[in-house]
């Protein structure tokens, strides 16, 4: 520890995050690219963790509950809407980065029980041993492909699914498609909810291609992004919230509104509307029902979290 590190003085937020951690800002290697960490000048336990250049994802060690990026908020309003203050959300995270969702929901639902799904095994060991994530029975982390590791998973298992990984900018084409959401839908106990996280830019195709294939697992599905985002004027994240049960709307739109960065929904007819004319996506050369493709290590589209979760 370098001598002008010291333990921060204003307590601790309980969350997933060790007390004895006190990181640098400089680069480190992955898997096939390179990570970055930048201090937050404006927080005294802040840090950025840029992937190849790309924002991947926020920490601050102080506070698990500051999530720093705006989807990361609208994901939290999300899981704050989906249950009492406190109970527990068991949660399996597809895509990594430093787990900033993970101790997020340790934080705030301390009895979830969580596992992630991160690729690379040098991004976990990130994770861990430099911004210190506490694992342990309560939150596991597994170096394994998303959908392949998904698939290994029990049926009824979990109550959110949140991908939240991409290969550069964008998400894998196996992590969406209909075949990849049904899934999804199977690990899901009985009115969980999936949760995913992708970048689009005007007249918005991808959100509306992931809204249509979500439309053919669930018959609940909404929206979230800023709204010139959603009215298509300019590049954005938005956030896809889908469920076989009815969505908590009232509570979404009250805490995803109400938040530093309020955000719009679309929902019921409204994204009907938006949808309307979008083909789902499905995996190739199969169809519907058709089996999941095998992602191997090294492929076209190693995917990893670069905003994220």
């Amino acid at each position: 520890m370098s001598p002008d590190r010291r333990p921060p003085a204003r307590p601790r937020i309980v969350g997933a995050t060790r007390p004895d951690v006190f990181p640098e800002p400089g680069r480190h290697e992955l898997t096939g690219a390179t990570a970055e960490l930048l201090r937050d000048l404006d927080v005294d336990e802040g840090w950025v963790l840029l992937i190849d250049g790309v924002p991947s994802s926020y920490v601050d060690l102080e506070d698990p509950t500051r999530l720093g990026f705006e989807y990361m908020d609208w994901i939290g309003s999300v899981l704050d809407g989906l249950a009492p203050d406190g109970l527990p959300l068991d949660t399996v995270h597809l895509g990594g980065g430093a787990c900033s969702l993970a101790r997020y929901v340790a934080a705030t639902r301390p009895r979830s029980r969580q596992l992630v799904l991160e690729r690379d095994p040098r991004l976990l060991e990130l994770a861990r041993d430099v911004l210190g994530l506490h694992t342990g029975p309560l939150l596991r982390t597994k170096a394994r492909e998303a959908r392949a590791g998904l698939a290994k998973e029990r049926d009824a298992s979990f109550d959110v699914v949140i991908r939240d990984a991409f290969a550069g900018v964008d998400v894998p084409d196996h992590l969406l498609t209909v075949q990849f959401l049904r899934d999804a839908a199977r690990v899901l106990r009985p009115g969980g909810t999936y949760v995913a996280n992708l970048a689009d830019r005007p007249p918005l195709p991808l959100a509306r291609r992931e809204a249509a294939s979500a439309l053919a697992v669930w018959p609940h599905v909404a929206l979230i992004s800023e709204p010139s985002v959603l009215r298509g004027r300019r590049n954005g994240n938005v956030v896809l919230v889908a469920s076989a049960a009815p969505l908590p709307i009232d509570a979404l739109l009250r805490r995803t509104s109400s938040g530093a960065a309020p955000a719009r929904m679309l929902f019921d007819e409204r994204l009907v509307g938006f949808v309307a004319g979008a083909e789902p996506y499905l995996d190739p050369e199969d169809g519907p029902g058709g089996p999941a493709p095998d992602a191997q290590p090294g492929s076209s589209s190693p995917e990893r979290s670069t905003s994220a979760g």
